[in-house]
């Protein structure tokens, strides 16, 4: 999910919108752009395969946490580019998303493992309680979903910024724990966000193959108002990271690559459109080697 290329996405047919303006390199990037620069302000899904409960332990480090600066890394100048019949790629210009406000939320942290007390405290997700965070997942050479993550997102922030966006972070460094997944939540509403994305690479089994959008399920009260505009966020994400780096929809969980979820603490309590992005299967050989590829990286 890095983001090599700026770009702009036309799209046809797009139920809330004639034009969207993306990034393109970090792929799943390329919509969720176009969508903060113009949007204002199913059957129900289950599985015990949670983004939020993933409980693999990463790989241990000595680091200790930090706070507060963001860190943000320069790109190669944008690049035209074309996907499929129908989405359009031209340069995306340097502050043409001015105002706009985008909270990247990457998922878990890079020291939860050795906080398994806190990150195990119950928090209401407004339909149920569930853990404050969990550790991510790995793949089996030890590379930590958790940077994953860090890194997509760090590469995301840099395509934002010079598109003149603001960025908020719901954590300052892959060298701590937490938040809780209701702050991650909060942090996003707070800034009055125009999209919220959370990213992450699932811990599916071996045998599974592939990425998948997660997107809210209009919880009463909670999720209801957001979670239209979150499922057409979701769907031009997924046709995009699909198209750009080539990555199959997941074969072992959701449909055609996506799935609604009213489990997710993230989702049922953001009240900015918001989505989950499971960028593959760490625990599959050829998704794990895709993932640990800065070169794929660079394409997500």
């Amino acid at each position: 999910m890095v983001y090599k290329l700026g770009i702009q996405v036309t799209f046809k047919n797009a139920p809330l919108f004639k034009e969207f303006r993306a990034i393109a390199g970090v792929v799943l990037l390329v919509v969720l752009t176009l969508f903060a620069a113009n949007c204002g302000g199913s059957s129900k899904a289950s599985s015990t395969d949670s983004v939020e409960e993933t409980t693999t332990e990463a790989p241990t480090t000595t680091d200790s946490p930090t706070t507060t600066t963001m860190v943000t890394t320069t790109s190669p100048p944008p690049t035209a580019t074309k996907v499929s019949a129908g989405s359009t790629f031209a340069p995306l210009a340097a502050g043409s998303l001015t105002g706009k406000v985008v909270a990247i939320d990457p998922g878990h942290n890079g020291l939860n493992y050795a906080h398994s007390a806190e990150i195990n405290q119950q928090v209401n997700i407004g339909t149920k309680t569930k853990e404050c965070d969990t550790t991510g997942t790995a793949t089996y050479a030890g590379y930590s979903e958790t940077a994953h993550n860090w890194d997509v997102a760090q590469r995301l922030s840099t395509i934002l910024r010079v598109a003149g966006a603001t960025v908020v972070f719901t954590r300052s460094d892959d060298q701590g724990w937490g938040p809780c997944i209701t702050e991650r939540a909060a942090i996003g509403n707070n800034a009055h966000a125009d999209v919220a994305l959370s990213i992450h690479a699932d811990g599916g089994p071996d045998s599974g193959t592939g990425f998948h959008v997660l997107y809210p399920y209009p919880v009463p009260g909670l999720s209801d108002k957001i979670a239209a505009t979150s499922k057409v966020l979701g769907i031009d994400i997924r046709d995009a990271y699909a198209a750009l780096t080539g990555m199959p929809f997941a074969s072992y969980i959701g449909s055609s690559g996506l799935m609604q979820r009213d489990d997710l603490g993230g989702l049922n309590l953001s009240t900015v459109p918001k989505i989950f992005i499971e960028a593959g299967n760490m625990r599959n050989a050829g998704d794990a080697a895709r993932l640990t590829d800065p070169a794929f990286r660079q394409k997500e």
